[in-house]
């Protein structure tokens, strides 16, 4: 019997504030049924001034710790792994993880950032799972989050419109392959013959080291939405069919649910129908939180969980595409887990 990697917690987190459309239409030169029609964004969430990635984190990985130990899968000498991907730390230099792991008393464990943009939560997934099979470590805290927010031009109407802040987590265990929640493969890639087609140009040492200030603007995100989206689709896809190919998924029911980046809606549609798959199977959750790069994946998982959308012994595909290029996929079967009550409150909390 072969050891894998096991899901045995999931938790998320978005901050309270929320931004629906309106607000954004009476700042900006846009529309709802402009957001709507391309997006299928009605509001974000966005932190308050002073917060930072490490504060949604630590509330994500929090949740997703209750919820493995409700189920007993975060005994036997607890978490030694935290593994967090990020776009946006909240300092360039030291990594986050460290600063989450204290905070959630972990001690002296192993912390470290993964950065692949929006594919950084299967990332993260395969890092940390892979430890977990090759014996470095017993049990993991893998997060997802990110705070766009704080990287975005305030007079952007494009950006502002898709992104959101927010964080995901899973605790992984070291376990059998054969059991609910094992994961059981990935498929990763990358081309950076596209790195500039998700970017933000200034605050690397690229351009620190000319000395010159950067051209006004480069300090925010930029991305060529048209390319984008049509990468996205072909790299998931492929990316996501190749992973069904290779763990040997196949049938009518070979895949019940896609959860994939929450991207854009016709995007998700277009990976949907390139797998031959119904618009049902595929979670959507960006309507709520939208583009929530690392976090999004877990973030719609947590979500799908909780309204019973997704559910044990479901075969469940997680597939991403983000900056760097980069894309990626993971399967398990859905184990039957024991949420913590309303894991994902502010999902669904209307606030001004």
């Amino acid at each position: 019997m072969s050891r894998a990697a096991v899901v045995c917690g999931l938790g998320a987190w978005v901050p309270p504030r929320v931004v629906p459309n309106d607000v954004l239409t009476a700042q900006l030169d846009t529309s709802d049924e402009w957001i709507r029609t391309r997006t299928g964004i009605e509001r974000r969430h966005v932190i308050e001034p002073g917060d930072a990635t490490s504060d949604l984190a630590v509330e994500a990985g929090r949740r997703a710790l209750a919820s493995a130990a409700a189920g007993g899968g975060a005994a036997d000498g607890g978490i030694d792994l935290v593994v967090l991907a990020t776009s946006t730390p909240d300092h360039p230099c030291p990594a986050t993880a460290p600063v989450v792991a204290e905070r959630l008393g972990l001690g002296c464990v192993a912390a470290f950032d993964v950065g692949a943009v929006c594919t950084g939560f299967v990332y993260a997934l395969a890092v940390a799972a892979s430890m977990l099979t090759a014996g470095t470590a017993r049990r993991a805290l893998v997060i997802g989050a990110d705070t766009f927010s704080t990287i975005l031009d305030p007079g952007d109407r494009t950006t502002r419109a898709i992104f959101g802040d927010g964080a995901g987590a899973v605790v992984l265990r070291t376990g059998d392959a054969d059991e609910p929640g094992a994961l059981l493969g990935f498929d990763l890639g990358s081309d950076g013959a596209g790195s500039g087609l998700i970017t933000v140009r200034a605050g690397g040492s690229r351009q620190r080291s000319t000395g010159e200030p950067a051209p006004e603007g480069d300090q925010y995100f930029s991305m060529a939405g048209r390319a984008v989206f049509t990468e996205a689709v072909l790299n998931m896809s492929e990316s996501a069919q190749n992973l069904i190919d290779r763990i040997g998924w196949t049938g009518d029911t070979a895949v019940d649910r896609v959860v994939a980046h929450q991207a854009n809606v016709r995007i998700l549609r277009a990976v949907g129908e390139q797998l031959g798959l119904a618009d049902e199977q595929i979670v959507v959750n960006l309507d709520k939180v939208g583009n929530t790069v690392a976090g999004s994946i877990p973030l719609a998982l947590a979500d799908a969980v909780a309204a019973g959308d997704v559910r044990p012994g479901h075969r469940v595909l997680l597939t991403g595409f983000g900056g760097g290029l980069t894309w990626g996929s993971a399967a398990l079967r859905w184990p039957d887990l024991d949420l913590v009550p309303d894991p994902t409150p502010t999902l669904r909390k209307e606030q001004s």
